[in-house]
Order: structure tokens, then C-alpha cells, then sequence
């Protein structure tokens, strides 16, 4: 089992190469448009700093925090949006300084905190190592869509690890969420890791399979791509139809990405982020 430091430590790996990212925009840049409809960079950090401070109040103080989480719910499935109207005014140096802050405020609470340890979120409670891990996913894929805004290249690393596991463990969630009954069939997990290694999944006789890079993996699973944007392949029905609606996040099943829809509309990546670990 995968420790909470070294969890802790990919997520300020990851965190880097978001900073980095946007280090030097000023208040037009960050208003700039990203993939996720209606959203701006602003609210990609913003979003990002938001639930960083929620995954820390939750572990300092659950009470508050399920009162807090509570009032939010009551918003209906689109207060997300409503977090980022309610930040639109923030400007970049306001938000560059919320992101790190609640970014610093977060490892240096779980630091401290056992890997067991349950604790509230917005559905069902989990580990305190569950919760970095999707820390860590959100910021992957947030940092996705902030990357396809800039025209940025990020090369992917063998932390994409942490992002597949969950997407592969969410495959229960995905279905109930869709309001579909999770199939009893297994489903074997076969992905190329950026560094060459092959990371699996899923009992190997399985006739279910999905195969293909743990990076199209995780940008299908995140809704970040269309599955024919990607190298990700199926065999069997139960695996196609996982992978049309795969999601990560826990919230209402998500509309994804239309293919070729990111090409379209938005820069091919030319350059890498400067500074921080790639």
C-alpha cells in the first residue's frame, strides 16, 4: 500500500507544475477560457483552492465542515459553478496566493494524519489517503484543462499511477451514478505507464479488457478527452461501456468532452511549464 508522504509528496509535484503553469498571467490571461464550458483558468485555481480548504477543514474540524457541506448541497449538483461565480473577481495574484496557500495548509495537515483515518466529504466518508489521492486527481485534471488553455505540454509521470487507480476503483460509482446496475462481469486493466511499466487491474482471464497508455487512461476517466481522442481500447461489452462514462469525480454524471472538441478549439501544445518538476 502506497504511504501518505509519498502520496503527499506527488501531490506537491503536481501542485509545481500547475504554478508553474500560471505563474507569470496577469488579470486578462487568467480570465481566459478553458475546455470545461463556462469555465476560466481563474476557476480552475479557484475550484482547486476551494476544495483544498474543504479537505482541510474536514479533517481539523468534521463538524463544521458537514455543516458547511450541507449548506452547499442544498445549492443543487451545480454549486461547483456557483464557487466560481462567486470568485470571477479575483485577480491573478489573489488567486495564485489562495491555490498555494490552501495547497501548504492541506500537506501540512495530512502530514500528520493516519491513512485510515475516516473523514466527512460531499458523499460518503473516506480515508484521509483517499482524500489526497483525489486531491491529487482533481489537480491532475484541473491541470489539465488549465494546460489545453495555455497551450502548454505537460509530459506525463509515473504519478498518472495514483489518478488510474482511482479511476479504475471508481468503476462501481460510475455506473450507480449513472443510475445503471454495476455488472457482476470482471474487467481486466492492462496500461502502459509513461515510464514503460505496465500497470494492471482485474483478474488476467478476465474477457472484459480495457488496454491502451495509463495517460489516455486517466484523461478519459477524468472526462478530460473522448475515449477516439485517446489510444484507449475495449474488448467486451461491460468494458465499452465503462469507458463511455467513466468519471473520477464525485459529483452528477458529467457530459465530457465531444470528440475532437479540445483540438478544435483550443491550441496544440508547443511548450512545457517553465520551471517545476515535469
Amino acid at each position: 500500500m502506497v504511504s501518505m508522504d509519498a502520496v503527499l509528496d506527488d501531490l506537491e509535484a503536481e501542485s509545481a507544475v500547475v504554478r508553474a503553469m500560471v505563474a507569470d498571467l496577469d488579470d486578462a490571461a487568467i480570465g481566459g477560457p478553458t475546455p470545461a464550458e463556462g469555465w476560466t483558468v481563474r476557476d480552475q485555481l479557484t475550484h482547486l483552492a476551494y476544495f483544498d480548504e474543504a479537505a482541510t477543514l474536514a479533517a481539523t474540524d468534521p463538524a463544521t465542515f458537514r455543516t458547511r457541506a450541507d449548506g452547499l448541497q442544498e445549492l443543487g449538483p451545480g454549486f461547483p459553478d456557483r464557487i466560481a461565480a462567486d470568485h470571477a473577481g479575483l485577480r491573478a495574484e489573489e488567486v495564485r496566493a489562495w491555490f498555494a496557500g490552501a495547497r501548504d495548509a492541506l500537506v501540512g495537515t495530512f502530514r500528520g494524519i493516519g491513512p485510515k483515518t475516516r473523514l466527512p466529504w460531499y458523499g460518503p466518508d473516506m480515508s484521509a489517503l483517499s482524500s489526497v489521492t483525489a486531491r491529487l486527481m482533481e489537480t491532475w485534471a484541473h491541470g489539465q484543462d488549465v494546460a489545453d488553455a495555455l497551450g502548454v505540454l505537460r509530459e506525463p509521470t509515473d504519478r498518472l499511477r495514483h489518478v488510474a487507480h482511482l479511476g479504475v476503483q471508481t468503476f462501481g460509482f460510475t455506473f450507480r451514478n449513472n443510475g445503471r446496475e454495476v455488472p457482476e462481469v470482471p474487467v481486466r486493466v492492462e496500461l502502459v505507464a509513461p515510464s514503460g511499466a505496465l500497470w494492471t487491474w482485474g483478474p488476467e482471464d478476465a474477457a472484459d479488457r480495457v488496454t491502451g497508455s495509463a495517460l489516455g487512461f486517466c484523461l478519459v476517466a477524468t472526462q478530460r478527452r473522448h475515449p477516439d481522442d485517446t489510444d484507449v481500447a475495449t474488448t467486451g461489452p461491460v468494458a465499452a461501456e465503462w469507458v463511455s462514462i467513466a468519471q473520477t469525480f464525485a459529483n452528477p454524471p458529467g457530459p465530457g468532452r465531444a470528440p475532437g472538441a479540445v483540438a478544435a478549439a483550443f491550441p496544440a501544445p508547443t511548450r512545457t511549464p517553465a520551471g517545476g518538476p515535469a
